[in-house]
């Protein structure tokens, strides 16, 4: 059973080895863990399930630690004698494992040998240990832990992850406590790690009041372009708490937030108390009408592309071209299309300049790429294909531009040097400057600002 969940903000220098005279800038955090870390361990856990934003970090997949003992220190602060050994709980993961599968969901145990391997890290990270120094300074040792690395799968996927913690835990009569690691905006102060943007307090203080509130709803539709502006790195980690108290009535308290540095740190506990009303459900329906009601509003060129998708991932033919859009294919153009999940993007393949005879032929061979030849992701499977959104852009001829003549919410922009080639498209969510849209393009190129490039601008129509 879930016995107690809590948000724990992360920053090292609260560790009083590694802070030094900087813990007095945040006697509010440290007061506020402390009363935290005395609830969860007055609720008497047999195990602790940490979820961090710090540990092997996947794009569709949810990951763990998966050796019998978690160990971790403080040496990349400075502090490797500060170090924390725990055991861990491997039937609940093989558990988790199994059901995740079961459903759909990418779960992956990572122990030493497959972290040597893939060179990935073995050892639980700050995310982890920082709220786990302030559990064991109130007393709860000798207890197992288990570490969960957050994965940006789509925000419904998270939070049914979360029910499914809830379900193993209770197939294996567990007394569970979860810890959802994470900073809040790191755009608080002009002289913080990021330049400051008003996203960032604006964002700290939607979920301080939503928690307050306990209002699940209003947390899980915080909108993507206020999150990806307030620079934050712990909503994740709340979503999938959000689902391990799924069906649960609970009360909720802040105990602190402050921030110091230009982060914001919030340290909130939840208790649950009787069984309630499930979401899931709910959510999931909802999902299904938004869907449903854009498909019925989808434009030709993006229904063109799912037909073709779909047709592909399920039956590996190639659909020919339907007689109702042969009068639009004589148009010649280039084109990308982009494949979301969940808001997440699923894959995006797309020319610059016209390969083929006409434009519903460029959208079909970018159709089939998108969804299984773009690199950063798996092919689609099957069983995805109902969750899937498309857009079509149809591009403009590139032409050269300055710096200056650059606007990203017009211009997509092509960035290069030699044989090397980065393309951003214009009007993206988070993307609102020239030099943050410069910045991904040359990233994408594999291109130094520092180096000479070239740089071309085009227009796009873009259909959804």
């Amino acid at each position: 059973m879930i016995n107690y969940c809590c948000l724990s903000p992360h920053p090292p220098f609260i560790i009083p080895a590694v802070g030094g005279d900087n813990l007095n800038q945040a006697q509010a955090t440290v007061a506020g863990l402390q009363t935290m870390a005395a609830e969860l361990s007055a609720s008497s856990p047999e195990l602790v399930i940490f979820l961090t934003p710090h540990g092997n970090v996947f794009s569709d997949c949810i990951s763990c630690l998966g050796d019998p003992e978690l160990t971790g220190d403080l040496g990349a602060f400075g502090h490797p004698e500060t170090s924390m050994h725990h055991a861990n709980d491997l039937e609940l993961v093989e558990l988790m494992e199994k059901t995740c599968t079961a459903e759909g969901i990418e779960f992956a145990a990572i122990d030493t040998a497959l972290a040597h391997r893939h060179h990935l890290n073995a050892d639980i990270d700050h995310g982890i240990m920082v709220p786990l120094y302030y559990l064991e300074q109130a007393g709860l040792t000798g207890v197992p832990i288990i570490a969960i690395s957050i994965g940006f799968l789509p925000l419904l996927d998270l939070y049914r992850f979360g029910t499914i913690i809830n379900r193993c835990a209770q197939t294996l009569n567990r007394r569970v406590a979860v810890v959802a690691s994470g900073d809040m905006s790191h755009r608080l102060k002009d002289d913080g790690p990021y330049s400051f943007n008003p996203a960032g307090p604006e964002f700290d203080r939607s979920v301080k009041e939503l928690i307050e509130k306990k209002d699940i709803k209003g947390l899980l539709a915080l909108p993507g372009h206020l999150r990806e502006n307030a620079g934050e790195c712990g909503y994740r980690s709340i979503v999938i708490m959000l689902g391990v108290l799924d069906g649960l009535e609970f009360d909720s308290q802040v105990f602190s937030y402050e921030g110091p540095f230009g982060v914001g740190y919030l340290t909130a506990g939840f208790r649950p108390l009787a069984s309630g009303t499930s979401f899931l459900s709910r959510l999931q329906e909802e999902e299904a009408r938004e869907r449903e009601a854009s498909r019925v509003k989808e434009s030709m060129p993006v229904k063109w592309a799912r037909m073709v998708l779909e047709s592909y991932i399920r039956t590996g033919e190639v659909l020919a071209l339907p007689e109702e859009l042969k009068e639009i294919s004589k148009q010649r153009a280039a084109a990308f299309v982009s494949l979301k999940k969940g808001g997440q993007l699923r894959g995006c393949i797309g020319t610059i300049l016209p390969l083929h005879d006409n434009l519903m032929e460029e959208i079909r061979e970018n159709a089939i790429s998108a969804g299984t030849r773009d690199p950063r992701f798996p092919a689609v499977r099957p069983e995805e294909l109902e969750q899937l959104e498309y857009s079509v852009d149809v591009l403009s001829k590139p032409e050269p531009a300055t710096r200056e003549e650059l606007d990203p919410s017009r211009y997509g922009v092509i960035v290069s040097r030699g044989h090397k080639r980065g393309v951003l498209l214009p009007d993206l969510e988070g993307v609102d400057t020239v030099e943050e849209q410069l910045e991904i393009a040359l990233q994408k190129a594999d291109i130094s600002r520092n180096q000479g490039y070239g740089i071309e601008r085009f227009e796009v129509i873009r259909y959804k």
